[in-house]
């Protein structure tokens, strides 16, 4: 059990990991452990929308598509072109301490290459978190926002993914709690 307790502790390194790609945006900041949150939420979305996915085996990889960053850290596509995060071997050695650790392992193996409709529809689910960032930002006027939402935009694989990044880019970020709202504002 002590293994357990020792990942558990371990996954709180995701909550103090902050994602390193903000300080070129200029501005906003979020954990590993935020972004994780959304992506595996949009991942459940896009998995009940689409019949022919494994929903939790989308969630899986979409929860766990960073957890080698507890030990790594965070490094942004800048950091990366100088920068070795070994990030295989921090799996590996995660997943040995671990009795379900094989899994985790194939699930990130299987993320990373790409090649099923799970794993494309769970990177897509990491790259419309972006977005969503990035759309936020932009409405707030960050100017270089829109910049990185074309590149983000150039990572999505399927139909469904860059259905919702249209749909995300034609949506004000304040829209779900703001529009036809006028009544929260005036009454008493």
């Amino acid at each position: 059990m002590k293994q357990i307790i020792n990942f558990f502790f371990e996954l709180g390194m995701l909550k103090k990991t902050p994602r390193s790609g903000y300080q070129f945006l200029g501005s906003g900041r979020e954990s590993v452990a935020d972004h994780a949150f959304r992506v595996t939420t949009i991942g459940f979305t896009m998995a009940r929308l689409d019949e022919e996915v494994d929903p939790f085996t989308v969630m899986r990889m979409c929860l766990f598509h960073d957890l080698p960053e507890s030990r790594t850290g965070d490094l942004n596509y800048v950091n990366k072109r100088y920068v070795e995060a070994k990030e295989d071997r921090a799996l590996r050695d995660l997943a040995k301490t671990l009795p379900f650790g094989d899994e985790i392992q194939n699930l990130l193996e299987e993320f990373k290459a790409g090649e099923t409709r799970e794993a494309q529809m769970a990177r897509d689910a990491d790259q419309l978190d972006l977005i969503l960032e990035l759309k936020e930002h932009q409405d707030l006027g960050n100017r270089y926002a829109k910049d990185w939402i074309h590149f983000a935009l150039k990572r999505l694989r399927t139909d469904l993914g860059k259905q919702l990044a249209a749909q995300i880019l034609e949506t004000d970020s304040t829209a779900w709690w703001f529009e036809g709202r006028d009544h929260w504002w005036t009454a008493e």
